[in-house]
């Protein structure tokens, strides 16, 4: 029996089973699901805090464009306005109004990647959600 092995041993019978490569192949299977499923949550989470961070940024130049506008309010009020004359930094893609601003109040949006932000009128929270 030790000649058997001792034999064997001594063979060159180099390689891999297939049931060695096949155990590698589900191992890098999953961690590339691992590795995607967390790239995609991380991608996701950045969305949704950028379109925040947008409306963030867009409620000074709201206030800013109220006080200089006192007898109309709100009316006429764009996102064009605002990044023009207020905040040349404003993010004019991402940023919109999607109903007319009115002399009392407003709602402002913004949509990165599917993840949409709001504030929906003077004084009221960034909520998760549209208009």
């Amino acid at each position: 029996m030790t000649s058997k092995i001792r034999q064997r041993l001594a063979g060159d019978e180099g390689g891999f089973t297939l049931i060695e490569l096949f155990v590698v192949a589900i191992i890098l299977g999953i961690l590339l699901v691992i590795t995607v499923a967390s790239y995609l949550s991380y991608r996701d989470h950045e969305d949704s805090s950028t379109a925040r961070a947008n409306v963030l940024a867009a409620i000074p130049a709201i206030k800013a464009y109220k006080a200089a506008n006192s007898s109309n309010g709100y009316a006429g009020m764009t996102v064009s306005y605002l990044r023009d004359h207020y905040d040349s930094g404003l993010v004019t893609t991402k940023l919109s109004f999607p109903k007319s601003p009115t002399s009392r109040t407003y709602c402002v949006e913004s949509t990165v990647g599917g993840n949409t932000w709001r504030e929906n009128g003077p004084g009221q929270p960034v909520e998760h959600e549209a208009c």
